[in-house]
């Protein structure tokens, strides 16, 4: 502990483990942003859905975001990561409005059993593009085979900073959506005559989500799992209130993140395994414990 301290207020070029602790704090900084941000996002994306399989991978945001990043590369020859936000807000968001229509059409409406089928499906197809382009752009391919397994080694303190004022607005869009969420939870015509106005509510924690994944995306690729399980972990251990939901997933989604990072920089040393694929490695055996436990998922 003297060590980082001694790193963070009195660094020594010389000292090699003033070098680590300064290697590493792009690291942690990028994890505690990055997993609040899928964290807060998948509960959030949750409760505008009602739908317990929601999640930036599963219901195709992450992969419109990917894709709109890899047509800004190939197309545009962006490089910067401020085009890779503007890319990738574009692409969560066309992906998000893209599920939700298709869900909508039938009787129904968007039921989540449609959600789940029409995230997949786009989830697909949008990858599925995504490799056509990068198939005839080898630039882009260099540019994003590191980008897309998830990384948070990609970015430094400035430019992390340079993306909060997204994440911000998007955290603040999605807590002030909890009271309205738990309406949600017992279905729009409850919610309406409880007094909410559920079409704006559900359009503002939207954006808000948008602007998590997008961001959280650009900064690190698509990083799965995270806005899965996190949520369904908070709910076995606080319950379904979306007012103690919503704040506690921005908590644990840090503590997922920055595990996952660990473990994968010294599972295989001098290797490193990228942070979304020990997202999904840990993530999977995660979600399959709760479901064993017989806690019911629910909304």
């Amino acid at each position: 502990m003297n060590t980082v301290f001694q790193a963070l207020t009195d660094f020594d070029a010389g000292n090699g483990d003033h070098a680590v602790v300064a290697a590493r704090i792009p690291r942690t900084v990028a994890g505690l942003l990055i997993g609040a941000s899928l964290g807060l996002a998948g509960a959030g994306m949750q409760g505008i859905t009602r739908n317990p399989l929601a999640d930036p991978g599963i219901l195709g945001v992450n992969a419109g975001a990917a894709l709109a990043v890899v047509m800004g590369i190939h197309f545009f020859a962006v490089g910067t990561l401020q085009g890779y936000i503007l890319f990738a807000f574009l692409g969560a968001a066309g992906a998000s409005v893209l599920v939700y229509a298709i869900a909508s059409l039938g009787r129904d409406g968007a039921t989540p059993l449609k959600l789940a089928l029409a995230g997949a499906a786009m989830a697909a197809g949008l990858g599925s593009l995504t490799s056509a382009v990068l198939m005839i752009g080898q630039e882009a391919l260099d540019r994003f085979r590191f980008w897309q397994v998830g990384t948070l080694g990609a970015r430094d303190v400035p430019e992390m900073l340079g993306v909060l004022p997204f994440l911000l607005a998007g955290g603040v869009a999605v807590l002030l959506g909890a009271r309205l969420f738990n309406a949600l939870a017992l279905g729009d015509d409850s919610a309406r005559g409880l007094g909410f106005r559920v079409g704006r509510g559900r359009a503002l924690s939207a954006v808000g989500v948008v602007l998590l994944c997008g961001a959280a995306t650009a900064l690190a690729g698509p990083i799965g799992f995270v806005g899965l399980i996190v949520p369904h972990a908070i709910r076995a251990l606080a319950g379904a209130d979306y007012r103690w939901l919503l704040p506690l997933s921005m908590l644990a989604g840090p503590v997922l993140l920055l595990c996952a990072d660990v473990v994968g920089r010294v599972i295989a040393p001098p290797a490193e395994i990228q942070v979304g694929v020990m997202t999904a490695l840990l993530g999977a055996p995660l979600f399959l414990w709760l479901l064993r436990r017989g806690r019911k998922v629910t909304l």
